[in-house]
């Protein structure tokens, strides 16, 4: 697999994962914590996912 795609395919998987947090003390998938936390997951699964290419 080339970089780009395992790169996407870690931010795709970090934003939903952060998105899914707050549903665990009952937030709304539109909340303030749901966008900041689909965010950070994002930039995290980017790292993550650079980190993999860079290995």
């Amino acid at each position: 697999m080339e970089s780009k795609r395992i790169i996407w395919i870690g931010m795709a998987i970090g934003s939903a994962i952060g998105g899914y947090i707050p549903n665990l003390w009952n937030a709304s998938l539109f909340s303030f914590s749901s966008i900041i936390l689909t965010a950070v997951g994002g930039v995290i699964g980017i790292w993550i996912g650079y980190r993999f290419t860079n290995w």
